[in-house]
């Protein structure tokens, strides 16, 4: 059967992206639909580009108030946000330009508007039909929005990105990642920030340790942490915000509310049903190692499949999956084991593997932990104390690594070589091995004891 063709990407976010380019390098008639004005998808537009750039003012911040510790006279450091914010957007549109040139050197055809499924090898658009042998499902997802009356009143992780000027007062709802990212540039920033949490606290998925040092830190910087806290209403009063919990507790006086309680993914307007594709209860589309639906002719990746919902995983299943279909590596897959990633708290974490707990249900008695904390160099001459903290979960006699979690400066740019090591299997005993850089941080993670 002729189709028009080889492969149509729906979603013009990262694994969209990489998965059209790479398949078009290798000679394969590729179109990809986006439904914003905009390529890039989330990460690009309203995510870890932005995120990254406020992270990097914010984190500005706190070395101009550590500046005068290092013999530094600082007069004033007052923070301009729509400047900043004009130069974070030209950043932006940089990125943006260059996708588009980037579809334009590889022969990526491109449309713009509302991809819907008419069958498994169809696509419609803005009332076009296009054909193709396989179809790559890969429109991201959106901020959750609880359903709770006065919801219109707050923003999300998208209406931050969209602020003309910094709030006074800010509540933060939310406990997992992009809650305390965004708690922490804020109040870096010069917001007063409040950060509510359903249950005792944040970050509950991750290893205990780092959890309870950020909490340490965040206190220490201000942000005042509000626990056991389900909000069920949202209210203004003489253009001020409140929200009242279950318990029927209010929290009160604030110039803006962010949801940041999960996301959804974006699979309710694709037609799915017309192409036979399945969703689990969540809304996600399962698929096997090669990203293929319960549909032959149809793939999914990046965030739609709730499978470590971050941006260089869409990118690299992308990828591979053009590998193996258009390049003839035939079991080109992505191993969904041992992904690092980063917090862009402050101070930021990195972790990759298994926790201490999640390690001990899969290998009882055979675990064992190593682990650090100490104030580092830089907090020797700083009144404002950030400590770092470190621990390494290895299994069996060999002393396997099988996980690595840090908080602390710069753990950030630390661990993508430790990740290297971890994933080629490597022992506490080649760690030991390792001669330390000194005087750094890292040299902690080849010396513990």
């Amino acid at each position: 059967m002729s189709y028009d063709y080889d492969l149509i990407a729906i979603g013009g976010g990262s694994g969209g992206i990489a998965l059209s380019n790479r398949a078009a390098s290798y000679g394969a008639r590729c179109l990809i639909i986006e439904k914003d004005v905009k390529m890039g998808g989330t990460c690009v537009n309203r995510g870890c580009v932005p995120k990254k750039a406020m992270w990097y003012a914010a984190d500005m911040a706190h070395s101009l108030r550590d500046a005068p510790a290092y013999g530094y006279d600082i007069k004033s450091a007052s923070f301009n946000w729509s400047e900043f914010v004009a130069k974070r957007e030209k950043y932006i549109s940089n990125i943006n330009n260059f996708y588009v040139s980037s579809f334009e050197k590889n022969g990526v055809d491109t449309a713009y508007g509302l991809a819907k499924l008419v069958d498994m090898h169809t696509v419609e658009v803005n009332g076009k039909r296009y054909s193709a042998e396989r179809i790559a499902l890969a429109p991201g997802g959106s901020p959750t929005v609880p359903d709770i009356p006065g919801n219109e009143l707050a923003i999300t992780s998208d209406g931050f990105f969209e602020l003309q000027s910094l709030p006074d007062k800010v509540l933060v709802l939310g406990a997992g990642y992009i809650a305390v990212e965004l708690a922490g540039m804020l109040q870096a920033l010069g917001s007063d920030v409040t950060l509510a949490v359903r249950k005792t606290g944040f970050l509950r998925e991750f290893e205990t340790m780092l959890a309870e040092n950020l909490t340490t830190a965040m206190r220490e910087d201000g942000v005042n942490l509000c626990t056991e806290f389900t909000a069920t209403k949202i209210e203004k009063h003489n253009d001020k915000l409140s929200v009242i919990s279950e318990s029927g507790q209010s929290l009160e006086g604030f110039d803006e509310v962010i949801f940041a309680i999960g996301r959804t993914p974006a699979t309710s307007e694709l037609g799915l049903n017309e192409a036979g594709v399945e969703v689990n209860s969540r809304g996600y589309i399962p698929v096997d190692k090669f990203q293929q639906t319960n549909v032959p002719s149809v793939f999914a990746l990046g965030d739609v499949t709730g499978q470590a919902e971050l941006t260089p995983v869409a990118i690299a299943a992308g990828r591979r999956m053009a590998d193996r279909i258009y390049n003839n590596q035939h079991d080109r897959h992505l191993n969904y084991e041992n992904i690092a990633t980063v917090i862009f708290s402050h101070p930021p974490i990195g972790t990759i593997g298994l926790t201490e707990s999640q390690a001990r249900e899969q290998y009882g008695d055979q675990v064992k932990t190593y682990e650090a904390d100490f104030n580092p160099m830089y907090m020797a001459f700083t009144d404002h104390k950030v400590r770092t903290a470190m621990k390494l979960v290895v299994v069996g006699a060999e002393e396997k690594v099988v996980g690595c979690h840090m908080i602390g400066l710069a753990v950030d740019e630390m661990l993508q070589g430790f990740a290297v090591a971890i994933n080629m299997g490597a022992t506490k005993k080649d760690f030991d091995d390792t001669v330390a850089i000194h005087p750094t941080s890292s040299e902690e993670l080849v010396t513990m004891r």
